[in-house]
């Protein structure tokens, strides 16, 4: 078991030995927590989709319980100091080829290390100063907000104008409507004067008495044109009288013979 590095980093570390896993796909996962703060670096491993991601995750909770029950340091001020993997044991196996030749088959292992330490003064002066900077200004915007009235909550009044303004969205739906229906509609439709206005009448109702342009204009024509019986009747009458005209006539030549 090799010992403690000589120029590792100063803190409290948290070690897995002999994990399945190659040290290079731990080593991408440990690239991206290296040197942040210890809750940003969870919500890093948290939001990757690799299974070392899981395992480097179990790590830094192991060094940040250290850190607070062995060094009783406080978990924020904590960050990753340092974070690597070492190769471990190999475990060679073999699988059989053609011809009795064998290939021959690595699964390597890896040694995952997670240092934690406190954050300089500094640090820590300017993150409680931006943390409190912030938390003054939300509160001052809470505070204004609620000054000039911008936190309204619905009255009954604002109940009413919304359903005056519905009303009057629906009316003004309906009187669409009804232009839309009018455009198109037939031919204007008279009813007789004779009617009486106060019985239902409809096109179904055999009381109705309605009459179109069109078939006023129909019977228009129809006055206009002569009757043909008439025409023969008054045909017949001529004729009728042209000959008896033509016998008086003949009698008359016969009484002076």
């Amino acid at each position: 078991m090799p010992g403690v590095k000589t120029n590792e980093a100063p803190g409290t570390r948290a070690v897995l030995r002999h994990y399945r896993m190659s040290a290079y796909k731990a080593r991408e996962v440990l690239d991206l927590i290296r040197g942040r703060d210890a809750d940003r670096a969870e919500e890093i491993l948290n939001a990757t989709p690799r299974e070392a991601a899981r395992v480097v995750g179990k790590v830094l909770a192991s060094a940040v319980a250290n850190a607070r029950n062995n060094d009783q340091l406080d978990p924020d001020d904590l960050f990753v100091s340092a974070c690597y993997a070492d190769e471990g044991t190999t475990l060679k196996r073999w699988r059989p080829r053609a011809r009795g030749r064998a290939t021959r088959i690595r699964k390597r292992t890896c040694h995952i290390t997670v240092i934690v330490s406190r954050l300089p003064e500094d640090k820590l002066e300017r993150r409680r100063a931006r943390q409190a900077a912030v938390t003054t200004g939300l509160r001052s915007r809470r505070v204004a907000a609620s000054r000039r009235g911008e936190q309204r909550t619905t009255t009954e009044t604002d109940v009413e104008d919304l359903d005056t303004t519905a009303e009057g969205a629906l009316d003004d739906a309906g009187d669409v409507l009804d232009e839309v229906v009018t455009e198109h509609e037939g031919p204007e439709v008279i009813e007789d004067e004779d009617h009486d206005g106060d019985e239902a009448t409809g096109p179904d109702s055999p009381e109705a008495v309605v009459t179109t342009e069109t078939e006023v204009e129909d019977e228009a024509k129809v006055e206009e044109a002569p009757v043909p019986k008439a025409r023969r009747a008054r045909k017949s009458t001529k004729k009728a009288a042209d000959s008896a005209e033509g016998d008086d006539g003949a009698a008359g030549d016969e009484e002076k013979g």
